[in-house]
């Protein structure tokens, strides 16, 4: 591989993260991201690193580390969107730096560069920029546990310390099922290479006890929160034990669909979210799993590629079975199936590249239309972003010769191109539509002393990040009759409840704001002539 080659592809994984970090200056968006962002806003509120809390109550669902990483970074920055934001990205680029290690040691330096800017350049991790969750931590660090613990396989004793902290972290993001890709591939590989004594090496063991000693943080947090306290109403019953959730129900429970929190689970809903995730690579990455059902294919490559293959397959077949599923989940295996994908890219010659390039070139254009239509019909500034287009256009004709490194430009060129259309035009202009966040922001900005409240609304998560301090809820009109005398109380409620606060509590509204839920786009939304029909009023009221 010659220097060019390689200064080419950093310099394209430079571009995608440069163009992401717009995003980091945007808002929050409901209902995940904003959840999460008020969480660790109260544990920074309320100096409590232990207790997770949500609208006041107790909280049991995701493990602590999320919201840890937040709230140190609002510790640093401030509580902002920008600081809620930093942490995902950051890690994003370190899990991408993992991943050019691991490939890189299995296969070639060109194969781990690819991998790392199709990985970063795939629509779902783009997106995850704006909608920051838990997922992109969750990638990383189930990662980077594989690849220290490859290189422990190869013999390098302090891995097995360095892939167990990384697996710990995992676990205290997501869950105990977090070990099932991290281990799942190596235990196949050894299988079957017949490398059956692995299985009895101490090393390993060692490393499941270290996992179990580093995630002693999370189970301590959760026997004080819970376990110490049987008489607190979660799930509304009494005598529910956080250890027992962590381990089992928020897992397995999920998986046969009989614990707390149920799902509808479709076999082949992953097969189609993975097309769109996975833009502008997903085609190349079908043909590719096809392609390595012919030996023909596998011969040459290194047996150490088993592991990556099947750590991908029984995740995916995981998630496929669960009655729980949720598009983001696939954030999880994206660096696997970009190994797979940058594999088969590099066989690309002859009929099969030209057959790709015109693929890819279908694939750009269908996106560059949907800009546009998208655009044009939302009244989203589709018309300036027109001369981006023809600039993106005019990038395309310069790569013009059919090769791999110019199917490569091209794919990076297109997904620049959304990256830019979403963050400078489309999700500024939908999160003026987040009313929570709208009232939050202009409650702090008009009204910096008001006591912040929501009246009979359970989903108002942006709005407890925006607003001042720990807005309180009123569930019933009789809690709100115990605080209305309160001293510049301010209340965010839906239109539903406007008539009888102004009835019976002569409330004077200080402001509307328009709402939709921004993370269900549909047709009448997007077309600006019909969003008016799919809109919801919320206000912010005063009772006098």
């Amino acid at each position: 591989m010659n220097l060019k080659e390689t200064t080419l592809y950093k310099i394209l994984i430079a571009l995608v993260a440069l163009v992401s970090v717009p995003a980091l200056f945007g808002g929050i968006m409901e209902p995940d991201s904003a959840l999460y962002a008020s969480i660790a806003k109260n544990m920074v509120l309320r100096n409590d690193w232990i207790n997770i809390y949500v609208r006041g109550a107790d909280w049991l669902d995701k493990p602590h580390l999320t919201f840890w990483l937040a709230a140190a970074s609002f510790k640093v920055f401030g509580i902002n969107a920008f600081a809620y934001k930093l942490p995902s990205f950051l890690f994003g680029l370190l899990g991408a730096g993992y991943l050019y290690k691991l490939a890189k040691d299995i296969y070639s330096e060109k194969t781990g560069l690819i991998s790392a800017l199709i990985f970063l350049s795939s629509l779902h991790i783009l997106i995850s920029t704006f909608d920051v969750r838990a997922e992109v931590y969750i990638t990383t660090f189930t990662l980077a546990a594989i690849y220290h613990y490859y290189k422990a396989h190869q013999g390098v004793f302090w891995h097995i310390v360095a892939g167990s902290f990384f697996a710990a972290c995992a676990i205290m993001i997501k869950g105990i099922f977090v070990l099932i890709p991290v281990f799942g591939g190596f235990i196949i590989y050894w299988l079957l290479t017949k490398q059956f004594k692995q299985l009895l090496k101490p090393k390993w063991w060692i490393a499941i006890a270290l996992i179990f000693i580093f995630i002693i943080p999370e189970l301590y947090t959760l026997y004080i929160q819970f376990d110490l306290h049987p008489e607190k109403v979660i799930f509304g019953k009494t005598g529910v034990s956080g250890l027992k959730f962590f381990f089992w129900d928020s897992q397995f429970g999920r998986f046969f669909n009989n614990g707390p929190i149920k799902g509808k689970g479709d076999i082949s809903f992953f097969l189609h979210t993975t097309l769109w995730a996975f833009l502008p690579w997903s085609i190349l990455f079908y043909t590719a799993v096809v392609n390595l059902f012919k030996k023909k294919n596998r011969v040459g490559l290194p047996a150490e590629s088993i592991m990556i293959w099947t750590s991908a397959a029984i995740t995916f077949l995981l998630f496929s079975l669960s009655k729980f599923q949720l598009p983001h989940y696939i954030l999880i295996i994206l660096p696997q199936l970009a190994i797979i994908t940058a594999l088969y890219i590099q066989k690309l010659e002859g009929r099969s590249l030209k057959v790709f390039w015109y693929v890819q070139t279908v694939i750009a254009i269908i996106l560059f239309i949907a800009i546009i239509i998208i655009g044009i019909y939302s009244a989203f500034g589709g018309i300036f972003f027109m001369p981006a287009l023809m600039l993106t256009v005019i990038a395309s004709g310069l790569f013009k010769k059919i090769n791999r490194e110019n199917l490569l430009i091209r794919n990076i060129i297109c997904s620049v191109t959304v990256m830019l259309f979403l963050s400078l035009l489309f999700y500024p202009s939908v999160l003026k539509y987040e009313s929570g966040m709208e009232a939050g922001k202009w409650l702090k900005e008009n009204h910096p002393d008001a006591r912040a409240s929501v009246l009979m609304y359970p989903d108002a998560y942006s709005f407890d990040f925006y607003a001042n301090g720990e807005p309180k809820y009123f569930w019933s009109y009789e809690d709100l009759d115990k605080s209305k005398n309160e001293k510049d109380l301010i209340i965010y409620t839906p239109a539903s409840e406007l008539e009888r606060l102004k009835t019976d509590y002569h409330a004077e509204v200080l402001k509307s704001f328009e709402y939709y839920h921004i993370t269900k786009l549909t047709g009448k939304f997007i077309n600006a002539k019909t969003r008016p029909q799919v809109l919801e009023q919320f206000y912010l009221v005063k009772i006098h």
